[in-house]
């Protein structure tokens, strides 16, 4: 994998830090982003010593303001931007974190400043979201002839009230980050200055819990959504039978018993 220009990956022990980095820009995405973007989920996914990630925007101004609507312009002046649809299939960094259904690892979203369009759509694809009382969050397609195909009008459909999320897809209204955490959008909120502490104090339990259980929970709980109950129960889940079958599955009961500490191996 080449070395992103646009995009930094850092890893620590088994946390993989994932940083949009065109603060200058309000950390906007572009089909190069996008596709560094790519190259990145795709290495934290088959990298087994990489349990949690966390994402994030470089500068205290944005942590994305989505899609780069400059680049989109000057394609559509080329009659090269084609035609807008839902997902990134046959695009620079396919399949994107919106479209990674099966990807089990949990990805923490740190949010300071605007989370507008693309980027309030990879917040809502993120499993625990903590923002800073300064973060505002919006998806203003409709107010830009768009269609927020990442995943917005599916996920915010599906995360809040019909009523709610239709309300702030049809109209680009903004939510501050006190609303967005009324609205069970957020996890938490913390003054600027304490938001890498907290986001800290997430990761740390992260990595705490055993890894195959986090992802096994991760993956039931996404598969089993639109099952009736009786079919959750009896569905097939990969993550699970992994756990099942795995060290971790004995480490934990042992290490409770013999009180100490377990060792995860995730296998």
């Amino acid at each position: 994998m080449s070395k992103p220009t646009r995009v930094r990956y850092e890893k620590t022990q088994h946390v993989a830090r994932i940083t949009l980095d065109r603060p200058e820009v309000l950390n906007a995405m572009d089909l190069r982003m996008h596709k560094e973007l790519g190259e990145i989920w795709d290495a934290f996914e088959a990298d087994d010593d990489m349990w949690v990630a966390v994402l994030s925007g470089a500068g205290d101004r944005a942590f994305s303001v989505g899609q780069d609507l400059k680049e989109l312009a000057g394609r559509i002046r080329e009659d090269s931007a084609g035609t807008a649809t839902f997902g990134s299939r046959g695009k620079p960094g396919w399949p994107r974190l919106t479209e990674r259904f099966e990807l089990t690892k949990p990805v923490v979203a740190q949010v300071r400043g605007y989370a507008l369009g693309g980027g309030f759509e990879l917040a809502l694809a993120c499993d625990i979201v903590i923002a800073s009382t300064d973060a505002t969050f919006a998806l203003p397609e409709a107010r830009l002839g768009l269609m927020a195909g990442a995943g917005g009008v599916f996920r915010l459909t599906r995360q809040l009230p019909s009523k709610t999320a239709m309300g702030y897809l049809l109209t680009g209204r903004r939510m501050d980050a006190q609303r967005a955490y009324e609205l069970g959008l957020v996890n938490e909120v913390v003054p600027a200055g304490g938001l890498d502490e907290c986001v800290a104090g997430w990761v740390a339990d992260l990595v705490r819990s055993a890894p195959l259980s986090v992802r096994a929970i991760k993956e039931a709980a996404a598969k089993s959504a639109a099952l009736p109950l009786e079919e959750a129960f009896t569905a097939h889940y990969p993550a699970e039978e992994r756990r099942m079958h795995s060290r971790d599955a004995t480490e934990g009961p042992l290490a409770f018993a013999e009180k100490r500490e377990p060792k995860w191996e995730a296998r």
